[in-house]
């Protein structure tokens, strides 16, 4: 099958080039970048030198969707939504990584990314593309909204306990390397600025914190509340989420290990190491694996669940292929069967 990347210059739409390169179904024949339109990629991206004289276009609605039949659109927050109507009046399937598809409130949208919503007609009409939870959504979806990184760890950590009915206030104490921010310079993202150093930023306020009370309240079935805060570490990738949750006496450390092993045992990508067990995010580094460890405090009813993900790949680019999977029909794995990179 023929597939567009809108965006491609970027980390996201880079993986998505490295991925889909091995895919044995999905063959990418159109590539766009505004800044780098006309260039190869491999004179961006020399790790990419062996995908040929591929080349960066201007995008163009009309040639695209004669070159593609599904796209992936990796574009900032707020750009996006400029672009995918006219993807999907052409009948074209959609995979978006920015934020525009995610809520489904326009009014929440607004409040959290400053802007009014382009199309807020699409947006409860877009599966939100986490498989593990929502396989049947993705599969008869034309617009896929692929999660944030940072919910993408925390949602795998927490949503099991929602959907158990166990969970109850939360924390979500989150670490992620510098990629997260893009390739766009920033100063927090600077070598001198970064290095030998961990930050919170966006406490109290980061955009992805409604994104994750949304999924959580649809999976518990009531309104969740999560504070949540991420912190910049220094390294070039990987998320790791540490969530802290008030629990009801009388909770196991074997109920806790039945609730994960079980709502998982059929999902591809989710490694249950249990109880005392805690994930790292060297050991997910280039893959599409998330790794979940837990302890059970009984005496302070706390549960303390750590998620370990790479944010561009299961936090973004790899979570998209395995979207199309499904949508597509495909194994849920074809061409995400890597495993982490160790050391």
């Amino acid at each position: 099958m023929k597939v567009g990347i809108i965006g491609a210059s970027g980390y996201t739409g880079s993986e998505l080039l490295r991925l889909l390169s091995g895919h044995p179904e999905a063959e990418v024949s159109y590539l766009t970048a505004h800044t780098y339109a006309g260039s190869r990629v491999a004179d961006l991206y020399p790790h990419l030198s062996p995908l040929g004289d591929m080349v960066f276009s201007a995008f163009r609605p009309e040639e695209a969707l004669q070159r593609a039949d599904l796209f992936f659109v990796a574009l900032p927050h707020g750009e996006s939504m400029q672009v995918v109507p006219s993807l999907l009046e052409g009948e074209a399937r959609v995979i978006d990584l920015s934020a525009d598809y995610r809520l489904k409130d326009p009014r929440l949208y607004a409040s959290w990314y400053g802007k009014e919503h382009g199309s807020p007609h699409l947006l409860e009409e877009a599966a939100y593309g986490l498989p593990e939870f929502f396989a049947a959504d993705i599969t008869a979806a034309r617009l896929v909204a692929v999660p944030g990184c940072y919910p993408t760890a925390a949602l795998l950590a927490l949503g099991p306990l929602a959907e158990a009915g166990l969970l109850g206030g939360c924390i979500v104490d989150a670490k992620s390397g510098v990629s997260g921010a893009g390739r766009t310079l920033s100063l927090n993202a600077h070598f001198a600025q970064a290095d030998e150093s961990v930050k919170p930023y966006g406490v109290g306020g980061h955009r992805h914190t409604p994104e994750m009370e949304s999924v959580l309240s649809l999976l518990r079935g009531s309104e969740t509340r999560v504070v949540f805060t991420p912190h910049l570490v220094p390294m070039s990738r990987g998320i790791l989420a540490t969530c802290y949750v008030e629990v009801d006496e009388g909770l196991s450390p074997r109920r806790v290990d039945e609730i994960f092993r079980e709502r998982y045992a059929s999902s591809p990508f989710v490694i249950a190491l249990g109880e005392g067990r805690f994930p790292e995010t060297k050991n997910v580094a280039g893959s599409n694996f998330c790794h979940l460890g837990w302890h059970l405090d009984e005496e302070r009813g706390v549960l303390v669940v750590a998620s370990a993900i790479d944010n561009l790949v299961k936090g973004a680019s790899g979570q998209a292929v395995q979207c199309m999977n499904i949508m597509q029909g495909w194994e849920e794995t074809a061409g995400l069967e890597a495993l982490g990179l160790f050391p």
